[in-house]
């Protein structure tokens, strides 16, 4: 793949995990009620989903998925759902007076970063749409498997490393502390974050 093509989808991919949303909330969320850990967990798993959608979409499943108005509901309100469910989780959260231990049992059990990083990311068909647009400027009939790959694996690793990035931020010095303090209000206001997100895919 040509550097100055690869550079161009870098950098479209950086503007687009940039953008706030629901995958920010949610990693935020994690990084305080988890810790780092699970803040990390949260940053990975949500790269995976979107490189499994860049996969689908390479491979022409996406272009399917995008046809097919069925599958394409499915998908987009089981996305909402979860969104629901966790905006609920969120709203319901008491204030969390717990110090903070990578490896305590009690943050484990209490946020799951795999699996919430992968279905925010999984459950959103919009994905499918983006990637068929962006990836139809840079690939063609003739590109090779390698050229894909080189594709699915950038699009992934620049979500999941910004992701990161915003966990790193979050657990340095005191900066946890300091939004544990205020965890309730945090939650609160990413739950209701998350509530109108899910009612506007409900709506559109």
């Amino acid at each position: 793949m040509e550097i100055h093509l690869w550079l161009s989808l870098v950098t479209i991919c950086i503007l687009g995990a940039l953008s706030p949303g629901p995958s920010l909330a949610l990693v935020v969320k994690n990084t305080l009620s988890g810790g780092p850990i699970q803040g990390y967990s949260t940053a990975i798993s949500h790269g995976l989903g979107v490189a499994l959608y860049a996969a689908i979409t390479v491979t022409g499943i996406g272009l399917i998925i995008v046809q097919s108005p069925i599958l394409f509901s499915l998908i987009q309100y089981s996305g909402a759902a979860f969104l629901l469910y966790l905006g609920i989780k969120s709203l319901l959260s008491k204030k969390n007076t717990m110090l903070f231990s990578d490896d305590a049992e009690q943050n484990k059990e209490k946020v799951n970063g795999w699996r919430d990083g992968f279905l925010i990311a999984f459950l959103n068909p919009k994905l499918a749409i983006f990637f068929l647009a962006l990836f139809s400027q840079f690939i063609d009939l003739e590109a090779t498997w390698l050229k894909k790959l080189i594709m699915i694996a950038t699009v992934g690793c620049i979500d999941a490393i910004w992701y990161s990035i915003v966990t790193f931020g979050l657990s340095r010095g005191n900066m946890i502390s300091k939004l544990r303090a205020k965890s309730h209000i945090v939650d609160k206001v990413t739950g209701g974050f998350l509530i109108l997100l899910a009612a506007r895919v409900v709506l559109s």
